[in-house]
């Protein structure tokens, strides 16, 4: 069971070709080299923003506060 020949490929191709037809194949390359050079900006975009995030002093506790009481130092 090898890989196919090139006349197995070139059969496949006349075939998706007589379905598709040649300009829906266009269509579809355009849209496909679209999203793919999209994909490649967003991810420069990403790169350039990804500056460090600011540092959070202090903590954050969840929960019920029951009483208050004065702290005295």
């Amino acid at each position: 069971m090898g890989s196919f020949s090139i006349w197995h490929w070139l059969i496949v191709l006349l075939i998706v070709m007589l379905i598709f037809g040649t300009k829906k194949l266009r269509n579809m390359g355009a849209d496909l080299g679209g999203a793919v050079r999209g994909f490649k900006e967003g991810m420069r975009e990403g790169e350039k923003s990804d500056a460090p995030a600011p540092q959070v002093t202090g903590k954050t506790v969840e929960g019920e506060v029951r009483e208050r009481s004065e702290h005295k130092a």
